[in-house]
Formats: C-alpha cells, sequence, structure tokens
C-alpha cells in the first residue's frame, strides 16, 4: 500500500508539473498581454479602480458592496504563495524571479478585469434570489457552451476542497504544532469553529468578516516587511539593482544551486506569480458577480486593483524582504527560505511571519468556500447549498489533523486545468469586453 501511494504521489507531481508547464504559462501571459494591448492599456485607470473599491455606497443589483466583494477576493487569493511561494520563485530562479513575478502581476490586472467584467454581464439571480455567476455561466451564456462550463465548475468544486481548504487547514495546525507546540486537535477544533460561525451565514457573513480580516492582515504584513526593509535599508539599493539585472543575465547562488539563468528566473517568477494572483484561472470572478454595481465596468475595476495588492504590493515585499536577506544564497528552499529571512529581525521577523501566516492561510479557507459552493449549486442547484457548507466545515477538521502530501499536487492540477477553459471564454469574448469598457469607461457619457 505505501508503495502503491509513493507512486501515486510521484505522477501526481509529474502531472502538476505538466499542467503548470510551459504551454499553461504562455497561454496565461499571452491573455495577460493580449488583453492588455486589445484594452488600451487598462492599468491606466488603477487610481480611478482604487478609488471605487474604498467606496461603500450601495449602487445597483448586487448581494455585498464593491469592497466586500474584493476583499473576499483577496481573502481567497492572498495565501501562503505570498510568503513562501515567493521563497520558492526565489530559491528556484534567483532574485530575479522577483521581477518577472511582479510584471506578471502587472499585466494581470488586465486579465482579472476582463474576468470580473463578464462574470458581472452574465450573471443571474438563482431560486434564492442570490446573485451567481463566473466563468460557468460566461461559458454558457457568453459562449453556449454548457458543457465547457460544466467541466470548469467540476474542476472549481474539486479544487475548492484541496487548495482552499484541506491544505490550508493543515498547514495552519503544522505551523502551530512546531512554532507554539499546540496540537493539531486543539487549533483545528478552533479554526472549524471560526468557519462554521462565518461560512453558514452565507456570502454576507463571509464579506462582513472578510471587510475586517483582510485590511488587518496585509496593513500588519506589509508594515512588518517595511520595519525589516527599514532596518536594511543599507542593502536595499543593491537589492533592487540585483532583482533587476539577474531578471535578465540569471544570478549564480553560492550554495543552493549551481546557478539560475533568464529562463528559471523568468519560469518561476511568472509561475509563482500566476499562482499567488489567480488572474486567469477564473476564480475571483465568482464573487465579483455578488457584487453591487451599477454597471459591469465598476465592478471589473475594483476587482482588478486585487492583483495589484496581492502580487504588485505584497509579493514585492516579501521579495524584497528575502533577497535582502542573502539567505537564499545558503541553499534554503520555501518555508525555510522564509524562515530564516524574517529571522534576522528579533522579535518582529517571527511575530510578523506567523500572524501572516496564519491570517493569510486562514483567509483563503473563507474565500474559497463561497467559490467552491457556487461552483456546486452550479452543478446541483441551490438545494446544495446548505449540505455543502457544513461539508466544507467537517473537511477544515479532517484537514487539520491529517498529512496531504497528494492532495497539493491534486489540487495544483485541478487549479491549472480551471484556467483553460476560463482564458477561452476571455479570448472569444474578448470583443464583447471591449464594448462594454467602451459603454461605460471610454465614451464621453461613461458612467
Amino acid at each position: 500500500m505505501q508503495g502503491f501511494l509513493q507512486t501515486l504521489e510521484f505522477w501526481l507531481g509529474e502531472i502538476s508539473n505538466w499542467v503548470w508547464g510551459p504551454p499553461l504559462l504562455i497561454l496565461l501571459v499571452g491573455t495577460h498581454i493580449f488583453l492588455t494591448f486589445r484594452l488600451r492599456i487598462i492599468q491606466r485607470y488603477l487610481f480611478k479602480a482604487i478609488k471605487i473599491s474604498f467606496s461603500r455606497e450601495k449602487e445597483g443589483e448586487g448581494d455585498i458592496s464593491q469592497f466586500g466583494a474584493l476583499t473576499t477576493a483577496l481573502a481567497a487569493t492572498i495565501g501562503t504563495g505570498n510568503i513562501v511561494g515567493v521563497a520558492t520563485a526565489v530559491a528556484a530562479g534567483g532574485p530575479g524571479a522577483v521581477l518577472w513575478m511582479w510584471l506578471t502581476g502587472v499585466f494581470g490586472i488586465a486579465t482579472k478585469y476582463s474576468e470580473a467584467l463578464l462574470s458581472v454581464k452574465y450573471r443571474i439571480k438563482d431560486d434564492l434570489g442570490m446573485m451567481a455567476g463566473g466563468p460557468m455561466y460566461v461559458l454558457e451564456r457568453g459562449m453556449n457552451a454548457k458543457w465547457l462550463g460544466v467541466i470548469f465548475a467540476a474542476l472549481t468544486a474539486l479544487a475548492a476542497f484541496g487548495i482552499g481548504n484541506m491544505v490550508q487547514a493543515n498547514s495552519i495546525s503544522q505551523m502551530l504544532k512546531e512554532t507554539l507546540s499546540i496540537s493539531p486537535w486543539i487549533s483545528g477544533g478552533i479554526m472549524t469553529f471560526v468557519t462554521a460561525l462565518v461560512i453558514l451565514g452565507g456570502i454576507k457573513s463571509i464579506a462582513r468578516f472578510c471587510e475586517f480580516l483582510v485590511p488587518f492582515m496585509a496593513i500588519f504584513y506589509v508594515l512588518g516587511c517595511v520595519i525589516i526593509l527599514i532596518m536594511n535599508a543599507s542593502l536595499l539599493p543593491a537589492t533592487i539593482i540585483l532583482i533587476c539585472k539577474s531578471a535578465f543575465t540569471g544570478q549564480a547562488a553560492l550554495g543552493g544551486f549551481l546557478g539560475a539563468g533568464m529562463r528559471e528566473a523568468m519560469r518561476f517568477g511568472i509561475a509563482r506569480g500566476l499562482f499567488s494572483n489567480e488572474a486567469g484561472l477564473g476564480s475571483a470572478p465568482i464573487v465579483a458577480a455578488a457584487a453591487q454595481t451599477k454597471n459591469p465596468v465598476r465592478q471589473a475595476l475594483v476587482s482588478s486593483t486585487g492583483v495589484f495588492w496581492d502580487t504588485v504590493v505584497v509579493c514585492a515585499m516579501t521579495g524584497l524582504v528575502l533577497v535582502s536577506s542573502g539567505d537564499w544564497q545558503e541553499g534554503l528552499k520555501g518555508a525555510a527560505l522564509t524562515k530564516a529571512a524574517f529571522s534576522h529581525i528579533p522579535y518582529v521577523g517571527p511575530t510578523i511571519l506567523t500572524v501572516g501566516l496564519l491570517t493569510f492561510v486562514f483567509s483563503t479557507i473563507l474565500g474559497w468556500s463561497y467559490y467552491g459552493e457556487k461552483a456546486a449549486e452550479y452543478l446541483f442547484g441551490t438545494k446544495v447549498i446548505k449540505p455543502y457548507r457544513w461539508l466544507w466545515v467537517v473537511a477544515v477538521m479532517v484537514g487539520s489533523v491529517i498529512t496531504l502530501p497528494m492532495v497539493w499536487s491534486f489540487a495544483d492540477i485541478t487549479n491549472g486545468l480551471m484556467a483553460v477553459p476560463n482564458l477561452i471564454s476571455l479570448i472569444a469574448l474578448s470583443g464583447v469586453i471591449v464594448s462594454v469598457t467602451r459603454e461605460h469607461l471610454w465614451s464621453d457619457n461613461a458612467e
């Protein structure tokens, strides 16, 4: 049995590497660049988008505020990828991976905008009078391809329990066990209870909680990184030069690897950036469809800021802390590299890292619960909602107390495959995206 599990784990890892290989990365980056220029560099509206996202007025149909939709999406998006994922990219691709990750975020703004626009345009009201939207409805109503919508929804429902639930719960319980010697049964029980309190009330309850949690966790972590960077201020100019230079030339490490060339810096920076901000995967537009908004463009602008906060700000901060520490030259990888970099600053560093990881990971459990619920609703109708929420709560406890080496790979596979039907819809309906943008943003009488 042990041999079978090891073989299965190996092949799942191989399939995951293939799914997240060059074809998907090229498709994702190509879509980012295509939509950026098709939309006349929509990134230039970033400050307008940030301003709209912080406005709280209730406008138009929807279940939650635009800010609530943004923070719920950010709850799901900002996770271990922003901390440990950046370390993985730096360890495998050198300091230059940070710049490629950052550029992926800049171009990804256009894709996140497009996803949200289509999801709001093609959303419906379900039997309970709540909004339902996302790529599955775009594929069905916009492209008349319900079979692709079913595939997307099935992959999302599966990915949610993996990447959005059990592996997150497991990483929290293991971290608390290692750092504070808290039993996984205790941490899992507390986590399960809080999850039940939040998600059993539905999207309005989730959004209310995320409106409080997400700004706190992001500001706490970014300010912590700023403190560390101020303490390392003398190293900062050289760090930025090294990141920019090695992005195009590669940079050899002293102890860990023989040398990361430009190809490795690009590959790992782009892959981790895409995995972190989820632009193109089709998950965030599901909650964008629940937002109260006058027109699809306003919510699309708000949603696009998620990539900015996730990758252009949070990932960049982590990258600067990691590279300036110099620990990447010692052969450390992933969590070990992150831990070493933050521990250079006594008391402050480890606290920032622990609180950052705890809040980032738990928020992912909340955000993904809504994605999975809406995917299940698309497949089985509104009758599945309550059983699904209870199943989600149970899965948090299960994930906390069992080891899940294979679930990571399986979740990576389903997560990556979600992107394919979503990207097909974005490219096929790019004319619709441009038309709606022209009507509500570019025209003289735009709202």
